[in-house]
């Protein structure tokens, strides 16, 4: 099907992790808003996330899995292309943080983080290059970063670890497949309003201190994502390879 611009996404299958709420859902429904179909995947019902796509004219295709295992990975991305016949577009998304202070931080805390925001990224990265590489197909991947892939933290250590990890597999991906058609890059959102940052929102002072540093003045919504995702997914990004995009609000040239 012919595409009116550049950042049209008309005939493409999105799939994105962690969609349920925030920034996954954020951008599942800028992705459908700009005429990609949608397969999300989360732990939790995506009613609402149905109802967003939908209501955008998209079609829609929800799934369960627990990503804190690579077990679903292979099978996801097959359920993806027999439902819709093909697969174009890849967004992790799906992530968790747990905070205590390094001289506490246990075992268990740093496995679950690491399997879900790092491993999990790496294999359906994979399963997706598989597909699109033996489909002789174009692709997009889009990872989700975070500030903490340039920044150290603090009482985060092993989602530091983790989001630092994705800027450098977005990466390693984009300098193996930039020539076979397959562009990887990567979205690191600032400081975002989601369920991930409930704790530091709740805690006044560190709250005002994040504000105070921000030029915008604001806290970011998970819709102001969308635009930048929609861009990445886009034939508009085709020479974009590699990249670690801020979308912050001007925290890093603070």
């Amino acid at each position: 099907m012919a595409q009116a611009h550049p950042f049209d996404l008309t005939g493409k299958v999105a799939l994105v992790t962690g969609a349920h709420t925030g920034i996954g859902q954020g951008i599942a429904v800028a992705l459908a808003q700009a005429g990609a179909d949608i397969a999300a995947v989360d732990v939790v019902p995506l009613d609402e996330t149905k109802s967003l796509v939908e209501a955008a004219g998209r079609k829609f295709h929800g799934m369960s899995a627990d990503l804190t295992s690579i077990a679903p990975v292979q099978g996801l991305v097959e359920e993806v292309v027999g439902t819709f016949g093909g697969l174009d577009i890849l967004v992790n998304n799906a992530g968790l943080i747990r905070r205590a202070d390094a001289v506490d931080f246990t075992e268990a805390d740093w496995d679950l983080v690491m399997n879900i925001n790092i491993k999990t990224v790496f294999f359906l990265c994979q399963a997706f290059g598989r597909y699109a590489i033996g489909q002789g197909r174009k692709g997009k991947i889009i990872n989700i970063a975070s500030m903490l892939s340039f920044q150290g933290g603090i009482r985060v250590p092993s989602y530091t670890a983790s989001k630092s990890g994705v800027a450098g597999i977005t990466r390693l991906l984009a300098n193996e497949w930039a020539g076979k058609g397959i562009n990887v890059n990567a979205i690191a959102p600032g400081y975002v309003a989601t369920n991930n940052t409930a704790a530091i929102r709740a805690d006044e002072q560190r709250s005002a201190e994040i504000l105070g540093r921000i030029p915008a003045g604001r806290w970011s919504v998970p819709s102001d994502m969308g635009g930048p995702a929609v861009f990445l997914a886009s034939d508009a990004s085709d020479y974009v390879h590699g990249t670690v995009l801020p979308v912050d609000g001007g925290w890093l040239a603070r």
